[in-house]
């Protein structure tokens, strides 16, 4: 029962990350759980404070999937602006 509510609170948090940086999220809810639950794990890093739910400390989870989107959507924007025109 633990694994389904990683899942649902990790995919909470990917998209209210997700809105709060105002881009979308490669791989839509499937994305939104990947990103919500290593957020969670780069955001343990900060400590654990704030509301807790279901073995995440919600908190630090946001900040820490802000950062992995901020870091994801960098990325992709660069290897998309390296493309030449044929």
């Amino acid at each position: 029962m633990s694994l389904i509510w990683m899942l649902i609170v990790g995919g909470i948090i990917g998209w209210l990350a997700g809105l709060i940086m105002g881009r979308d999220i490669p791989g839509g809810i499937i994305g939104n759980i990947i990103a919500g639950i290593l957020g969670s794990w780069l955001g343990s890093f900060l400590g654990d404070w704030g509301p807790r739910v279901s073995e995440f400390y919600v908190l630090p989870s946001l900040i820490g999937a802000i950062v992995l989107i901020a870091v994801v959507s960098l990325v992709m924007h660069s290897m998309g602006g390296r493309r030449t025109r044929s």
